[in-house]
């Protein structure tokens, strides 16, 4: 599974066996930034993002969102300023979109200010896995018709403008909801769409929209009706924290004995994280935004089985395998939703941990054990997490490579690090 190593990007370092101690503050949701950049084509007025994460893949759709004519200010900080009033192109810059998957976010408003995208196929994590048929159904119930494919990309046409529609999604797809909630907004009528995501950010979403004058009901149910065709307004608002970087973060403390204190997601948001590393015996507590977690020692539980929310979410699968690594005892992991964590975490094996993998979906881990340092490869950005948490844990030094894998999703990942006392370096090319 290993592919050719790119020597131009950049490896960290780690010494592991020093425990993480301090306090961080996380920035937005990574998942909300998206769908709201997107969400910003909908209106000529400007609009105010705050809380916004400094991570490679903001800074990706903030390039696309440029490129398309839009006009944006404070790029690489927490507060953008979007005014997509001269916004022209419908074609999205193709290596780009290539780096991000959710591009994908900018059909559903490029159709309703234009009548017209031609997107290349979307990138970022597994995208020969991630197909785009919940948001083609969309799209399509809403009278987009899908042209013959150009050079592989997809072209879609709204010529009578987008229209409402009562829509069943096949798959609860996050981004497909989104997909479906952007282009309802600017449809004018109601559209009901049933089998909704759930998630804290589609919930965002909602919230965003209904500020730009839009109407929606349901917003955290599986059935989400929306009143849109309206004029949207510009507006501003502040992103909620990301309860998955947090998440994250309690996992690296925990598996190297450390004590730390994560200020900025919600605690209803951390909840389906919470609940498992209890079971686990880590001793954390959670109010209001704070998640504070002290030194423990791991228990292993029967069973880990992610689910869309309100279940344990996919995007944790691959720190609670690292954190199963040095609990006492056996546990099953299974992720039913993308297989390629699990494979990208057999790379613990050569770390000394006790692993087996099933098949694509299941893995058992055994624990607790001493994990070695040794050279990875960050195949996607959450097992990339995975990997840095289980080198932090380590004996000896680790290499992870490309750092630029990671810092997609975790924003000023070294100089955080760095400040919770990580003993670790980068070398670059």
């Amino acid at each position: 599974m290993t592919g050719p190593v790119d020597s131009s990007l950049t490896s960290l370092v780690v010494e592991g066996g020093h425990r993480l101690e301090g306090r961080i503050d996380v920035e937005g949701n990574k998942n909300a930034a998206l769908p709201l950049l997107a969400a910003c084509l909908l209106t000529e007025r400007t609009c105010v993002l705050t809380n916004v994460p400094r991570i490679k893949d903001v800074q990706v759709m903030a390039d696309l969102l440029l490129g398309l004519g839009a006009a944006i200010d404070g790029v690489g900080t927490t507060t953008l300023r979007v005014d997509c009033g001269q916004v022209t192109g419908d074609v999205p810059d193709s290596d780009l979109v290539g780096r991000l998957r959710g591009s994908v976010l900018l059909c559903g408003p490029l159709l309703a200010r234009l009548g017209r995208v031609r997107l290349a196929p979307p990138g970022g994590d597994f995208p020969a896995r991630r197909t785009l048929s919940a948001h083609l159904q969309a799209l399509e119930a809403m009278g987009v018709r899908r042209l013959p494919e150009s050079g592989g990309d997809f072209v879609l046409e709204a010529p009578g403008g987008l229209r409402p529609a009562s829509l069943y999604l096949e798959e609860a797809s996050v981004t497909g909801t989104e997909t479906a909630l952007l282009a309802a907004a600017a449809a004018p009528g109601v559209s009901e769409i049933r089998h909704a995501a759930c998630e804290p950010h589609v919930v965002e979403l909602c919230r965003f929209l209904t500020r730009m004058g839009a109407e929606v009901e349901g917003a955290g149910t599986s059935t989400v009706r929306i009143a849109g065709g309206g004029s949207l307004t510009g507006v501003e608002h502040r992103l909620g924290g990301d309860y998955i970087e947090a998440g994250s973060w309690a996992v690296a403390a925990a598996v190297t004995g450390g004590e730390i204190e994560v200020h900025g997601a919600a605690a209803g948001d951390l909840e389906p994280i919470t609940s498992v590393l209890r079971r686990m015996a880590v001793d954390c507590d959670v109010d209001d935004d704070r998640l504070w977690l002290r030194p423990s020692v791991p228990e292993a539980v029967r069973q880990i089985t992610t689910a869309p929310w309100p279940g344990f979410p996919s995007d944790m699968v691959s720190l609670i395998c690292v954190l199963a690594t040095q609990a006492r005892g056996r546990t099953l992991i299974h992720d039913w939703m993308y297989e390629l964590r699990l494979f990208a975490l057999e790379q613990l094996s050569g770390m000394s941990a006790n692993l087996f993998l099933c098949d694509p979906h299941r893995m058992i881990v055994d624990g607790p054990a001493a994990l070695t340092g040794r050279t990875l490869d960050s195949r996607d950005l959450r097992s990339g997490m995975a990997l840095i948490a289980a080198s932090l844990a380590a004996t000896g030094t680790s290499r992870i490579h490309p750092l630029e894998t990671v810092e997609r999703g975790y924003a000023q990942l070294v100089e955080r690090l760095l400040a919770l006392g990580a003993r670790i370096d980068i070398e670059r090319p």
